[in-house]
This record gives C-alpha cells, sequence and structure tokens, in this order.
C-alpha cells in the first residue's frame, strides 16, 4: 500500500514540475523533475539539502535577514520536489525510513518560515553562546546557526581554541544589531521570556570575561563588549515588549500539521491532550497508592553534603548498570558506566529554590539514572555510526524528541516494572512524582500552543500538578521549561507521547514475536533504529504500516 502512495505522488509531482520547467523554471527545479529510484540519489539530496537549510554567514554573523528567508523560502520548494520525483516504494524499509527522515526535516524548515519564523518573532532565538551540554542530540528548541558551546572547551584555552572563541564572540554585537531589524513579529510571551533567556547569556559572557581575564586579555575585553551589547539588546526587547498583545501559540491546526508532517507523530493535539490528561490522572493516583503502602516506612532524606551527593551519585550509577547487565535488559556497552559517572554534577546546598530535579535526586539518586540513557544515547552516536549517514547526524528540528525524551521518561518506569526498585519502597514514589510533572508541564505546552492559556496560567498549572509543591510557580524550572515548549511545538509533550508510542511498539513486537519476544531483544533492535521518530522505528522494527499511512 504504502509504496503505491509513493509512486502516486512521485508522478504528480513530477507532472507538476515539468509544468513549471515550461514555464521558465531555474536551471535547479528543471534539474529536480528528473525522477529517480536510486537510493544514492536520496543521500546526494540529503547532503546537498543540509548545506542549503543553514544560512550564509558573513564575517560570522548568519544571514537571517527578511530577504535571506524569503530566498530561501522560495527555493525551499525545489528540494521538496526533487525529494517527491524519488520513488523508494521498492526499497528496503530501512531506505524508506530514511526518505522520511529527509521529508520531515524539509517540512520542519517550511514549519519555520510559514508559522514558527524565529528569526522574526522569538528574541531569544539569538542565543549567542550555550554553557552547559545538552543531553539529547542536539540544543533542545529554536537554536540560530552559530551560537557558541562553551562547554566543548577546555581551559586554559590553547591558542587555537582562544582565536576560535575570539573569533565567535566579536561577532556578536552585530548579530544582536541584525536581529533587532529581523524581529517584526508581535508574539508577547515569546518576547517576555526572551529578557530572562537573554538575561542567562549576559551572565554566561559575565563568567567568560571572569575566567580567561588573565590568559587571553584581548578575549576577555571582546567578551565584555558582547555582555554589553546582550544588556543592550535586552533593554530594547523590554521597551517593544510593554506594547505588545499577540499570543504566541501556532494554533491548534497548525499544530497538527506539525505533528503529522514534521514530528512523525500519529497522534492530533486533541489525542494528546486526552493521553497527557490520563497520565496526570494515573500519575497521581500511583503516587497515592504508593505513599498509602509505605505509610509506616520513613520518608527519604535530603543529601545534605558534598561527600554523601558523590557517594551516593557513583553507587546509584553502579547499581543501574549492574541492574541492566544483570536482568539482561539490552547489550550494555562498555562505555554505559564511565558516561554516567562523568555526568555526576555539582553539590548544592538544598535550600531556596533547588530545582524540581534535586528534590527528586536529593531523595534518591536511583530513578533519574535511568533517565540518564539519554547519555548512552549519545555515546552510541559516536561511538556505533549508524550504517545510514541519514541517521549518523542529529535530525533538525527536533524530530528526534519523542524517541530520545519519550524513552529516557519511560525507561525509569520500564526498569522499576523489571525490578530496578524492588528494595526501595520510597523511592518509587519519586518515579510517579517525575512523570506527573512531566504530564502538567505537557499540558501546559499544549494549551498554550492552542492559545488557551498565557504562560503565566502555563506555569501555575505545571506547578500545581506537580505534586509536594516541589516546583513552586516562581521557580526557574518551570519557567525555563514553558518557555522550550512556547517556542518548539511538540516537545513539552514529547517525554510522555513518546513514552505512549513507545509502549505501544514494545507491545506490538511482542504480540508478533509470541514466546520469542524479551526485553534486551527489543531494545536491542530499538537502539539499533537510530535517534528518529518512533512511528518510522516502529514500521522498520515490525513491518506494520498503518501509522505511517496515516502521518503520509
Amino acid at each position: 500500500m504504502l509504496s503505491r502512495i509513493l509512486r502516486a505522488r512521485s508522478v504528480v509531482v513530477v507532472f507538476s514540475l515539468l509544468l513549471v520547467s515550461c514555464q521558465g523554471a531555474s536551471d535547479q527545479a528543471e534539474q529536480a523533475v528528473s525522477a529517480s529510484t536510486s537510493y544514492a540519489d536520496l543521500l546526494t539530496l540529503h547532503e546537498e539539502w543540509r548545506a542549503f537549510q543553514a544560512p550564509s554567514v558573513t564575517d560570522g554573523v548568519p544571514d537571517y535577514t527578511a530577504t535571506a528567508m524569503a530566498q530561501q523560502s522560495e527555493e525551499l520548494s525545489a528540494y521538496q520536489a526533487r525529494l517527491a520525483a524519488i520513488d523508494g516504494g521498492g526499497w528496503p524499509i530501512s531506505q524508506q525510513v530514511d526518505y522520511h527522515v529527509v521529508r520531515a526535516e524539509m517540512n520542519g524548515l517550511d514549519f519555520d518560515h510559514r508559522v514558527l519564523r524565529p528569526w522574526a518573532r522569538n528574541p531569544a532565538f539569538y542565543m549567542l553562546i550555550h554553557g552547559s551540554e545538552s543531553d539529547v542530540p542536539a540544543r533542545e528548541g529554536e537554536v540560530m546557526s552559530g551560537a557558541i558551546d562553551l562547554w566543548t572547551y577546555q581551559f586554559p584555552l590553547s591558542d587555537r581554541s582562544a582565536a576560535e572563541l575570539l573569533e565567535g564572540v566579536s561577532a556578536m554585537p552585530a548579530i544582536l544589531e541584525q536581529a533587532k531589524g529581523n524581529l517584526v513579529v508581535d508574539a508577547a510571551d515569546l518576547w517576555f521570556l526572551s529578557m530572562r533567556a537573554m538575561g542567562g547569556v549576559s551572565r554566561t559572557l559575565g563568567g567568560l570575561v571572569e575566567r580567561v581575564a588573565a590568559d587571553n586579555p584581548e578575549l576577555s575585553a571582546e567578551a565584555g563588549r558582547a555582555q554589553e551589547a546582550v544588556d543592550e539588546y535586552i533593554a530594547w526587547i523590554e521597551g517593544r515588549h510593554a506594547s505588545m498583545t499577540a499570543s504566541s501559540g501556532v494554533g491548534v491546526e497548525e499544530y497538527d500539521w506539525y505533528l503529522r508532517n514534521v514530528a512523525l507523530l500519529p497522534y492530533t493535539w486533541a489525542d494528546q491532550v486526552a493521553i497527557v490528561e490520563r497520565e496526570v490522572g494515573r500519575s497521581w493516583a500511583y503516587l497515592k497508592l504508593l505513599e498509602n503502602k509505605n505509610r509506616d516506612r520513613p520518608e527519604l532524606p535530603l543529601i545534605s553534603s558534598e561527600g554523601q551527593f558523590q557517594r551516593q551519585y557513583r553507587a546509584a550509577v553502579r547499581e543501574f548498570v549492574s541492574f541492566l547487565d544483570r536482568e539482561d535488559l539490552f547489550t550494555v556497552p562498555e562505555y554505559a558506566e564511565p558516561a554516567l559517572m562523568a555526568r555526576e554534577g555539582k553539590f548544592s546546598p538544598p535550600t531556596g529554590d533547588i530545582g524540581f530535579f534535586s528534590e527528586v535526586s536529593y531523595r534518591s539518586m536511583l530513578p533519574m539514572r535511568a533517565h540518564g540513557t539519554h547519555w548512552f544515547d549519545l555515546a552510541r552516536m559516536d561511538a556505533d555510526a549508524h550504517s545510514s549517514p541519514i541517521r549518523r547526524v542529529p535530525l533538525l528540528y527536533n524530530i528526534w524528541s519523542a524517541r530520545a525524551e519519550g524513552f529516557a521518561t519511560g525507561f525509569e518506569e520500564m526498569v522499576m516494572g523489571a525490578g530496578y526498585l524492588d528494595d526501595d519502597p520510597r523511592t518509587q514514589e519519586l518515579v510517579y512524582i517525575l512523570l506527573a510533572q512531566r504530564a502538567a508541564r505537557a499540558m501546559g505546552g499544549l494549551r498554550m500552543h492552542s492559545n488557551e492559556y498565557t504562560i503565566q496560567e502555563a506555569v501555575d498549572y505545571a506547578s500545581k500538578w506537580t505534586p509536594r509543591n516541589w516546583m513552586p510557580p516562581e521557580s526557574n524550572t518551570v519557567w525555563g521549561e514553558q518557555q522550550l515548549y512556547l517556542e518548539q511545538p511538540t516537545y513539552g509533550t514529547s517525554y510522555v507521547i513518546g513514552k505512549v508510542a513507545i509502549d505501544k511498539l514494545l507491545a506490538d513486537r511482542a504480540q508478533q514475536l509470541g514466546d520469542e519476544f524479551s526485553l534486551g531483544r527489543f531494545l536491542d533492535e530499538f537502539h539499533a533504529a537510530g535517534m528518529i521518530p518512533v512511528a518510522l522505528i516502529r514500521w522498520e522494527m515490525t513491518g506494520l504500516e498503518d501509522e505511517i499511512e496515516k502521518l503520509w
């Protein structure tokens, strides 16, 4: 069925392009009308597409001006037409999956130009520097090209690194000057949130000023000028935000388009609301059942010292990796334990707003080690390059989010079901507190994009439905998360919806294999598919086409 659909669409698009060609289309468009059944042509197109989607750069300044973006939008159709002219209906499923990955990426840029326009409506798009590493394949949300990942540099800096940083930091004032001309769209909540985000950029640059002052005074001075430019940019945002009234959500219709064509999730906005409401209720119900069961047990105390933090973290890593190996949940790579040990982090005294995830981990380090399979995913991408060049690189537009966040979230409950926390009844409660928080914040994101909630209402909802008041409405965690979910449709729901999709895939595979099913086999096959949408993994693992037909 699906191969017939692919061929039919290819014929329609090629015929349309021939008409355009006859009317004097560009050489690029004329080249695009050539039909192909070659997978090698898809790989070539993917390589050219990746180069095309990045903006041009002059003197370190990426070009997001209205003229440049209009030209990119116009030229995008030629790439989409070239893709549609490729008939992959006779390919192995794994290669057809790659076709859909490229299609989703192209749709992502199309959505950016039609709807999101982050360069024109979100001042925080111009995040110039990031001080910490993300635990997913690429930086979450909409990120300008060329932003500096400060965490990749080792200090004191080598001459080469210092020169590279100096070049990037020196371009920052010009980038922000261009941004002021690009940002023309009223989106009140996005502009409000941008002031907070850019304040973080200013602090990161301020830290860099001090860090390199002794060894790299020229870089320190340029970082200081960049910080001044950021502070002036924040004031500029504040001055224009005062008169803004327009909502920032994309609306249900566009949200559904994004789900179907970019995220490749076979659910509608309304489906997601129903699923998330169910998960809010289920997580609270199971938490209350466990609290009743454990009512005579002492509550988990907070970690209170650096030494205790280090001992408990390292013990939790060893216990988690040992459990995976002992229970044969999947093939545990040799880099598993080192990958988690490297993410120990730093202890902060538990006073004031320590953040939701510290509220959890300072009581038990065990649940979030399961979420740390994120780091296995990243190490696997580096160590075990996928046979497909299309899957060796992080997908654009956060298309991997339901796979990455959904598995990390789902694995917390999955390993508990497999016996991971059998000896820690109180710690089991934390798993449902984590799930409740993910579901509550997801609903905030959904309601913001339907333009039912303002950012404040989304924050209040997420805070209210996070148990034990561990994420108060003034906390940094809730504001940072809701900003990301407003910037990037479907990211806020990816934790819960991805988990639900993976549960469904596991059930489908178990039904197919019967007595031949094992969790170890399932998860090894799942990991081998790469960081792609779960619907595509399901198609590749099971051969079932129903979800892909719905998306296509």
